[in-house]
Formats: C-alpha cells, structure tokens, sequence
C-alpha cells in the first residue's frame, strides 16, 4: 500500500503527476482541509505536502495528530510555523537553491525591462507613433547597465546568481545580508546604506516576520528618483501603499515586481502605474526548476517513510 500524503495547497495536478507515482495523494485542491476530507481520513496523514506560503499554523497541523513531516514545493517556507512544527517533533522540509536560477533570470529581466522601459518601447512600435516620427518623453536615453550600481538584499543562491550576472552586464554590485561573505562584492552594513548607494534594489531576501515590510518609505526615499526596486522575493518585504506612493509621487523611478502582498493580484492603483513592470510570480516557473524542486520533494518525502533525515529540511525548524 503506497504511503498516503495529504497536499494542502492547490497544484496543477501536471505538477503532481510524478509524486501520485509514488505515493497515494489525498488533494485538497487548496480548499479548507475539513471541507474535502474527514477527521478520519486526516487522523492517519503523516507527512503533509504544501506550498511555502500557504499559512501553515499550529491550529492547522492539529488536524493532524500523527504527521511527522511538512514538505514545501519551492525554496520557501514562510507560511510555515516553524515553531509549532518544532513543538510537535514536525520535520519542514523545502527545495533550497533548485530554484534559484530561474529566479536570478526573472530578477535581471524584470530590471532590464523596467530601467530601459521595455513596455513602453513595445507600445511606442505597436502604436505606430515611431512610424510616424511621434516625439515621447518616455523614450528618452536611460543609463545602461555598464557601472550601474546594483544593491543586492539577500546574499543566499538566489541573490549570488543574481550579482554574479549583474557582474557579468559590468555592473557595480554591493549587498546587505545578515552575514557578511567572503564574496568580491562591497558589503554594506544597513540596508539604509545599501539603498542610498545603489541605483536599483534587487530583493533577494527570504521573507519572515523580520522582514515584514522592511523596504518601506523610508528606504524607499534612501534610493532615489533616479533608483528601482525589483522585488522577486515575497511581496510582504515591501510595504505596498509606500511603493505606490513613492511610484506616484516619483521618489523613485520605477519597480519591477514578481510578487505581491496579495496573490494573485487583481489590478489596482499599483498596476496603473505606467513605470512598473510585473509578472505573476513565475520567477522559479522553468521546467528545468520544477524538476528540480520535484526532486527534492520526492526525496525528503522518500526518507520520511524510510525513517530517515529528511535531506533538504529547514534548518532553523
């Protein structure tokens, strides 16, 4: 009998194709556990499938009295409590780095189409207003990437592919992390000191309640009219109604966003902004990184049932 394993988030069943291989999938297609399956069905789940930013608390992994394990698809695991997982000998397993290359690419394109104004250059075409020699304010010459400063927040896999490709377009790159590495890029000891230095803040950070809305007014004005955000993190790390003001009222040039406070996010006084870039968190979305995240799913899952470390858990769980 294959091991039973409860998928708490909704996913599209092509990406649990390979898991429903090997173990018998209990799938709530995100709806609230107890609306899809009985206290009795739910008594003898043991490991728990879940995307990293599904609130995961201590009252939901009640429902479940025998789990041993929670396994994220991805590199986060935000949504999870991590202390009452701890409490409870609950193992969190997640997908560190499998990603991360994707997210790099999303990150340097999302920067390129907001500083050298992509979008606007596309509907300058499809318009016919450059056919017709029409002048535009907005098509103006930009800075290129050579020299650029470029202040990476977050030095993990993520924020290290992405300042080693800045590196790559002869960009300046600086950073702000907890630690400091031994990495040929300048370290700043704030991120206030960070923001006024560089020209475009890349998001790098994994999201916590520590960085709950830390990129806020404040940082915000420490970058500049001239600076850009690109945040490819979590959207609580910025606080949104300070970006849209600062967006508004100019203190800054523009932003890129991949994430949001609220997703999906459905338009707003944000996506009427004319200087900023989106895409609907697809930042890890590459076949390349699904298996790769599948892999270490399949694998912490697999070591679960055999009594085994999980091999890509949590460290601070």
């Amino acid at each position: 009998m294959a091991d039973k394993v409860l998928v708490y988030s909704r996913f599209p069943k092509t990406m649990m194709a390979r898991f429903a291989e090997r173990f018998e999938l209990l799938d709530t297609g995100g709806k609230p556990t107890r609306e899809v399956f009985s206290a009795d069905q739910l008594g003898g789940i043991r490991a728990l499938l879940t995307a990293g930013g599904s609130p995961l608390g201590a009252e939901a992994m009640d429902l479940f009295p025998k789990l041993g394990a929670i396994v994220c698809y991805g590199t986060g695991f935000d949504g999870v409590d991590l202390k009452a997982a701890a409490a409870r000998n609950i193992a969190v397993g997640h997908s560190p780095g499998a990603n991360a290359a994707s997210v790099a690419d999303i990150a340097m394109t999302l920067m390129l189409a907001t500083t050298r104004r992509i979008l606007v250059a596309d509907q300058y075409v499809r318009s016919g207003d450059w056919a017709a020699s029409k002048q535009s304010p907005m098509m103006r010459p930009q800075a290129g990437m050579p020299g650029r400063r470029i202040g990476v927040y977050g030095m993990g896999e993520i924020g290290r592919k992405i300042a080693a490709r800045c590196a790559a377009f002869e960009s300046e790159v600086g950073y702000f992390s907890r630690t400091r590495y031994d990495l040929p890029y300048q370290y700043f000891p704030t991120l206030e000191a960070l923001a006024d230095w560089c020209s475009v803040l890349m998001i790098a950070v994994r999201a916590g309640a520590d960085t709950q809305h830390v990129v806020n007014a404040d940082i915000l004005g420490h970058l500049g009219k001239d600076g850009y955000v690109v945040n490819i993190s979590r959207g609580s790390v910025i606080d949104q109604n300070a970006l849209v003001a600062a967006l508004t009222d100019k203190t800054i040039a523009g932003a890129g966003l991949d994430v949001f406070e609220k997703e999906p996010h459905a338009p707003d006084a944000l996506t009427s902004l004319p200087n900023v870039v989106f895409a609907p968190h697809i930042g890890g979305h590459t076949l390349e990184s699904h298996v790769a995240m599948q892999n270490c799913v399949l694998a912490n899952l697999t070591a679960y049932f055999e009594g085994k470390p999980l091999p890509y858990q949590v460290k601070s769980a």
